[in-house]
């Protein structure tokens, strides 16, 4: 079996594509270096990143079949999921060869595959969009953490850019130690360990405090639907929301 290596990033993932094209080797899997667990039957191959033959990959996917399947290649990417590589791989040979409908090849596993993640991720960027919260630090700056099943800190950050132009903010992929950071004239995507300890700004528990006594006073008895709020508000986010976190006594 052939494994091509990359470096994990977007980048690295369209060189591996270029390669797989240009090489005399074909290989049977692309996976990112720090995911692959070698056995006795893999033949590796390490391919280096090269800006000049991701752009042609990027070029061609958007010039032979759709600017929706460069979409769909970019989103199925940051869902992290380890077969995202070869399954990017398969999609595109396909739509090298059918064109733009390559997304009405349902009977094929790897188009329903890349469409199904792709909307996976879409929805938890929009969904993510409704949950984050920020909460005021000293030296004017506003603080979100986030801990979500795919890599979308870099698609919410622009529509915070648009919402909070006036603001220093930071939203915090705690998982992937992962973070945008704008400050008030550009964004950008920074590596950021998880903070031992966060120094509010003094008037952040006021805050708090009210947020909190909104959210319990309107979700009145007659009107709370545990089941429905899960669905619109999964569990597994509840902890980073300011409404969610216990009252100090």
């Amino acid at each position: 079996m052939n494994y091509f290596l990359y470096d994990g990033s977007f980048e690295g993932l369209l060189t591996a594509i270029y390669e797989a094209y240009y090489r005399r080797e074909r290989p049977d899997y692309i996976v990112a270096q720090d995911e692959f667990e070698s056995d006795l039957f893999s033949n590796t191959i390490t391919i280096t990143s090269d800006q000049e033959k991701s752009e042609r990959v990027y070029r061609a996917i958007e010039d032979k079949i759709s600017y929706l399947t460069l979409q769909h290649v970019f989103y199925v990417h940051l869902s992290d999921l380890p077969e995202r590589g070869t399954l990017i791989y398969h999609y595109l040979k396909l739509g090298w060869c059918v064109g733009p409908n390559v997304n009405h090849y349902l009977a094929e596993e790897c188009v329903r595959r890349v469409l199904e993640i792709s909307q996976k991720v879409r929805g938890e960027r929009h969904r993510m969009l409704g949950l984050i919260r920020f909460e005021r630090l000293q030296g004017d700056l506003y603080y979100a953490a986030m801990e979500p099943d795919h890599n979308i800190v870099g698609l919410v950050a622009p529509h915070f850019v648009k919402r909070l132009s006036d603001q220093n903010w930071l939203i915090h992929d705690l998982k992937r130690k992962l973070a945008a950071v704008y400050n008030k004239k550009e964004w950008m995507l920074t590596s950021l360990d998880v903070p031992q300890t966060l120094i509010y700004d003094d008037k952040e528990s006021y805050y708090q405090a009210l947020w909190k006594n909104y959210f319990t006073s309107t979700a009145i008895q007659g009107r709370i639907n545990p089941r429905l709020q899960k669905q619109f508000m999964p569990v597994r986010y509840w902890k980073h929301l300011v409404e969610k976190k216990p009252l100090d006594t």
